[in-house]
């Protein structure tokens, strides 16, 4: 297990615009709020995006003793890394799959995380380098899989879960974002990029629809500003449906550990 940290929840999606990095920023706060130490890894090397959602000042850099590791940063509370507080934020990262995945891992075992609960890696969309080196050198307690309702969007989760179980990687369940959008001014409701998708790709792979979250226009408003929904609106309904997601992944993760956890291959 990786140093400082008891478990490590991946976030992930088969496909990029599902909403996976505001997803993650909102879950590691709300587990927060139960009184857990959390972090989050920035996975996603060509577009970190976890800096600009926590408020991170521009410019900001993780401090160093002896140039080998780094302390994280702390922004609302929760540890954070991420390639952003390494590079220029105007620099495009214009790297081969295998550089990328040694960032990564540099990311991940070259921070000096302080004993935390939970470790949330924000990944990088899609089923490549990065994520089969995470499969393969990290003990991942389980992973949480993003999507849309969208049909072309399902598809992609479907490879993503099937890429976790492969790499024998629990699954601990699916998160339906952009469900249903609700007119501000009419207060008319629809599924305007379709509906039960999360329900049918949780059935369908024997694992669990986590939570449904609204197309809102301030979720979007409010990670621009970098303040997640527990700060910014705590009372509010995507707040309490990202407290209760928090919740079935303790419950899921404590299960795991007194069923011994996963066993997880070592890759050559």
């Amino acid at each position: 297990m990786t140093d400082g940290v008891k478990h490590i929840i991946a976030v992930a999606s088969g496909k990029g615009g599902v909403g996976k990095s505001t997803v993650t920023a909102n879950l590691a706060m709300a587990m927060a709020a139960t009184g857990k130490r959390v972090g989050v890894l920035d996975a996603d090397i060509y577009g970190p995006s976890q800096a600009q959602m926590f408020a991170v000042p521009a410019g900001s850099k993780p401090d160093s003793d002896d140039g080998k590791s780094f302390d994280p940063i702390i922004a609302h509370g929760i540890q954070i890394m991420s390639m952003a507080f390494l590079v220029d934020a105007k620099t495009p990262m214009i790297w081969r799959g295998p550089m990328a995945a040694g960032a990564f891992q540099q990311l991940l075992n070259q921070t000096r995380w302080q004993d935390l609960d939970y470790l949330f890696i924000d990944m990088p969309p899609g089923t490549g380098d990065i994520q089969l080196t995470m499969a393969q050198k990290v003990k991942v307690t389980g992973a949480v899989i993003v999507t849309t309702p969208q049909d072309i969007a399902l598809l992609d989760a479907k490879r993503g879960i099937e890429m976790f179980r492969q790499v024998k990687v629990p699954v601990l369940g699916v998160v339906e974002n952009m469900s249903l959008h609700t007119c501000s001014s009419c207060g008319h409701s629809e599924p305007i990029f379709g509906e039960g998708g999360g329900e049918r790709i949780a059935e369908e792979y024997q694992t669990d629809l986590l939570g449904q979250l609204p197309l809102l226009l301030n979720i979007r408003k409010q990670m621009d500003l970098g303040q997640p929904l527990v700060i910014s609106e705590p009372t509010g309904t995507a707040a309490a449906i990202f407290a209760k997601i928090a919740a079935k992944i303790s419950d899921k993760v404590d299960s795991l550990v007194e069923t011994a956890g996963p066993s997880i291959s070592m890759g050559d």
